[in-house]
C-alpha cells in the first residue's frame, strides 16, 4: 500500500480550515482525510473530531449504514456531554434525510423514527447547552417542521397485521 505522509503540527489550523472548505464544496472524503491526518497528530483535537463526524455524515446518501457506524465511532472522542448529544442527534437527522432520498418502500416510516431519535437527542442537548446556545433548539424545530410538512408520508409505523390467504 501507500504509507501516509504526516502533516506538520504548525499546519493544523490551515488543514482544519481546508477541511471545512472541502465540506462546503461537497468533497466530504477529502475533508475526512484531512481530519484523520490532524487526529493522527492530535487525537484529542475537538474541531477535527467534529469536522470528521460531519464529513462522514455528508457521505450518508452513498452508504448510510456504514457511514452511521463510522460517525458513531467518533462520538466518544467528544469530551463534552452537550456536544455528544447534539452531534448524535445530527447523525440521526442526517440518516433520516438519507433514508428519504433513497425512497425505498417504508422509507417514510423509517425516516420518521430516525427524526424522532434525533429530536430526543436534541432535547437532551438542550438541557445541557451553554447559555445562549440555541443550536439544539434550531435543529429540533427543523425536524419538527419536516415531520409536519410531510405528515402523510412521514409517520410512525402502523402494524397492519398479516393474514395469509387460505386459498
Amino acid at each position: 500500500m501507500f504509507p501516509l505522509k504526516p502533516i506538520s503540527r504548525d499546519g493544523i489550523p490551515a488543514a482544519l480550515h481546508k477541511a471545512e472548505r472541502y465540506r462546503f464544496l461537497g468533497e466530504p472524503t477529502a475533508a475526512e482525510s484531512i481530519c484523520l491526518d490532524v487526529l493522527a497528530l492530535e487525537p484529542e483535537n475537538q474541531q477535527a473530531s467534529i469536522t470528521l463526524l460531519l464529513a462522514i455524515t455528508d457521505q450518508f446518501p452513498d452508504a448510510p449504514a456504514e457511514g452511521e457506524r463510522r460517525a458513531r465511532d467518533v462520538l466518544p472522542r467528544l469530551r463534552d456531554d452537550y456536544k455528544r448529544a447534539y452531534y448524535e442527534g445530527i447523525i440521526y437527522e442526517r440518516r433520516a434525510k438519507a433514508q428519504l432520498r433513497r425512497g425505498a418502500p417504508g422509507a417514510g416510516e423509517i425516516a420518521y423514527e430516525w427524526f424522532r431519535k434525533a429530536m430526543k437527542l436534541y432535547e437532551r442537548a438542550e438541557a445541557l447547552r451553554p447559555p445562549g446556545n440555541d443550536e439544539a433548539v434550531l435543529r429540533w424545530n427543523t425536524c419538527a417542521r419536516i415531520l409536519e410538512r410531510d405528515s402523510e408520508h412521514l409517520h410512525e409505523h402502523v402494524d397492519q397485521g398479516y393474514e395469509p390467504s387460505l386459498e
